[in-house]
């Protein structure tokens, strides 16, 4: 996913990395003193911030300590300049012949993208089962218990596979569709993946029934993460009537996405506009950006009930570029009704 760059603050950008070199190291017990953080551990690679994310900051001089900082407060002129840069983008829209070549042919279109990545686009998310601890291997005494998860959009793994691996549940079984054909091939072929536990198929989430390999009321846990915002909006309300459908009275459905302004909706080009909030990028894969009311609305129209509904406003930073990068992702569990 490409991203936008936003102007940096000079002053903080000199007070990091001097000109001229005229920071002198006068004693050696102060060789760490400049960029010493007061209470976190140093790390260079920390993408998801330990204690549930509560890495916040405080001195804008240390901006650029650690990779990412939550819960990121946006002020009006942020808000505002974020609004003027959706407007721009979204001027002009595509016709409706293009409009409908992206959409029929999106299962061509992420063939081509898994084509073209092979397994190299699996990431490790480790961050699934603190987000999702519902997720997480069940405790020792509860191993024999049945289980059932079954995910949407499962791509090549990135969620079945960890899933798979620290799992000893005697009675698990995972389930996991996906619109391309080669991202399924992939899965199968990776070593983790277990087939005995885990069945995996193409299919089309936007078909009004589903064709699935499981009754009606039967999953404990559906996922959906970073799915629903590749699907026409108009298509999205019957995904979810289907999940409904499929998940136990008392089942779960989690979900994560992208929301509202993040930097790659800010990034796209005027022309690659679809519709309101919904792009396509250079690959032919499309993606839409939601706000916390419309998942509300969408979720409870169908009957679940809302758990939790957080966004999660992340400025992620490139310390050796001294980038700042404004990320939005909105987070939720829903719950089928007993």
């Amino acid at each position: 996913m490409s991203e936008t760059i936003l102007p940096l603050d000079d002053s903080v950008d000199n007070e990091k990395r001097p000109q001229f070199g005229t920071r002198l190291l006068k004693d050696d017990a102060d060789v760490f003193k400049h960029n010493a953080c007061k209470t976190w551990e140093h790390t260079r690679k920390r993408k998801k911030p330990s204690g549930a994310g509560q890495r916040i900051l405080s001195d804008a001089r240390e901006v650029f300590e650690f990779n990412a900082w939550d819960h990121v407060q946006w002020d009006a002129e942020q808000e505002q300049a974020a609004q003027a840069a959706v407007e721009q983008n979204s001027t002009v829209k595509m016709s409706e012949d293009q409009r409908e070549r992206f959409q029929s042919d999106a299962p061509k279109f992420w063939d081509s993208f898994y084509g073209i990545h092979d397994n190299r686009f699996f990431k490790d998310r480790h961050w699934l089962f603190t987000e999702f601890p519902e997720l997480a291997p069940m405790a020792a005494g509860e191993q024999s218990l049945p289980r059932s998860i079954f995910e949407l959009g499962c791509g090549v793994g990135n969620t079945i596979l960890p899933i798979l691996q620290y799992s000893c549940e005697s009675q698990l079984k995972v389930y996991g569709c996906d619109f391309s054909e080669r991202a399924i091939e992939i899965l199968r072929s990776q070593p983790q993946f277990d087939g005995k536990r885990c069945e995996v198929f193409v299919m089309d989430a936007t078909e009004e029934r589903w064709q699935v390999p499981f009754e009606a009321d039967s999953q404990d846990i559906i996922v959906m993460i970073f799915v629903l915002s590749a699907i026409e909006p108009s298509k999205m309300q019957r995904v979810l009537e289907n999940c409904y459908r499929f998940l136990k009275p008392g089942g779960l459905l989690v979900f994560r996405d992208y929301g509202r302004y993040d930097l790659a909706q800010l990034r796209f080009k005027s022309g690659k506009c679809l519709e309101d909030n919904f792009y396509v990028r250079g690959d032919g894969t499309m993606v839409y950006f939601f706000t916390e009311q419309e998942l509300r609305d969408m979720f409870t129209k169908v009957g679940l009930v809302e758990e939790q509904l957080i966004v999660d406003r992340r400025l992620q930073v490139n310390r050796g570029r001294c980038l700042k990068m404004y990320r939005v992702w909105i987070q939720t569990k829903f719950r089928k009704p007993l």
